[in-house]
């Protein structure tokens, strides 16, 4: 992943149509102020993607929910290779 953009808070605050337009190239933009990280924007497309991960963090599957195919690809799956 690229490093994501680096913007002063006021270069932001006072360009921020200018930033709005960046991030949908740039995809991120961190917002700093005296050298840290205080804040970020995101494009669309980014923002959803998040979402989506957020989403699947609270995702809870119980055995009991797991279908017969997904119980044997676990039961058959081997530590440190790549499925196909």
């Amino acid at each position: 992943m690229a490093e994501p953009l680096r913007v002063a808070a006021t270069e932001f605050a006072r360009n921020f149509a200018r930033y709005q337009d960046e991030a949908i190239s740039a995809k991120v933009i961190s917002v700093t102020s005296h050298g840290r990280v205080v804040g970020g924007y995101l494009s669309a497309s980014e923002l959803a993607h998040y979402e989506m991960l957020k989403r699947k963090e609270r995702e809870i599957l119980t055995i009991g929910e797991l279908d017969d195919a997904t119980l044997a690809a676990i039961a058959d799956a081997e530590y440190g290779t790549i499925a196909k």
